[in-house]
């Protein structure tokens, strides 16, 4: 594990997917990160790369070959390495090699950095092409956040603040994880979005227009809130296994393919490339207020 601290956070980080596994509020005690019980849901917050949700026939399709790829990839299951840290930053680095050529043939290295300024943590993603052709990716975010922060609250208690005016519009998903082709409405309360153990029953709420680039998970019994900024992200994921004590903000850079035939890489919905010797950035910040 490595840990970053300052004033107001403390957070550890794994190198298995360099996945965080803690982020403590140090002025309320409050653990924020869900801690992975294996009977309920077994992840903190694990990286999606090189895809985002399924794919048709657990393959992608490059450059006329099948390679088999597993929902959400393969980089929350992988060793990174520590590049670099200082007491408030840490750079973790995925390279290709036998562990990744078997399923995305790429040359790349895949990095997550951690910062953290006062409140907020920011985490970034960054691919490099060390290949001789473009890329073809996904990538996503998948943290969960404990739900009641307090012990005498109740997930009831909680909702999802968007910070712009929103109509929103879930795309469904079938019993494989695939997208159907309907939508169904998501009503709101003004900009809220209540919680509660029944919300998820038919999956992830999967929301490719937004307005909002901003979300925060609040109480009505108190002003702590946790805060995700996702501008870098388009598409956004919320997510809880029914009933079980958390909820997913998942910012997206692609997602699941949809139900019919399977797509070459470049022609699947919302994918992203990188140029031959380029780098793709982006980044998302929580902040706990």
């Amino acid at each position: 594990m490595t840990t970053l601290e300052n004033d107001f956070l403390r957070v550890t980080i794994r190198p298995q997917g360099a996945e965080l596994t803690s982020l403590l509020h140090k002025p309320t005690g409050i653990e924020h990160i869900w801690q992975a019980d294996p009977a309920v849901w077994g992840w903190h917050a694990p990286t999606l790369f090189p895809i985002v949700g399924g794919s048709l026939n657990s393959e992608l399709l490059i450059d006329g070959k099948n390679y088999p790829i597993e929902r959400h990839g393969f980089a929350r299951k992988l060793p990174f390495d520590l590049l670099d840290s200082t007491p408030t930053t840490a750079v973790w680095g995925l390279t290709s090699g036998k562990q990744t050529e078997p399923h995305f043939p790429y040359g790349f290295t895949f990095q997550i950095s951690y910062a953290l300024i006062d409140e907020q943590l920011t985490v970034t993603y960054r691919v490099f092409n060390q290949d001789t052709k473009t890329i073809y990716f996904s990538v996503g975010a998948h943290p969960a956040f404990s739900v009641p922060f307090n012990a005498d609250e109740s997930y009831d208690d909680y909702y999802i603040d968007f910070n712009q005016p929103e109509q929103l519009e879930t795309h469904m998903l079938s019993k494989d994880g695939f997208f159907t082709g309907k939508t169904q409405p998501v009503p709101l309360d003004g900009y809220k979005l209540h919680l509660n153990e029944h919300l998820f029953d038919q999956d992830a709420l999967v929301f490719k227009h937004l307005n909002s680039r901003r979300v925060s998970i609040r109480s009505k019994k108190h002003d702590h809130a946790v805060d995700v900024d996702f501008a870098d992200f388009p598409y956004l994921g919320i997510w809880a296994k029914p009933g079980a004590p958390f909820v997913c903000i998942e910012p997206w850079l692609g997602y699941a393919d949809s139900e019919g035939d399977q797509k070459s890489i470049e022609q699947k919905e919302a994918i992203q490339q990188v140029a031959v010797g380029g780098t793709f950035e982006a980044s998302f910040t929580i902040t706990l207020s």
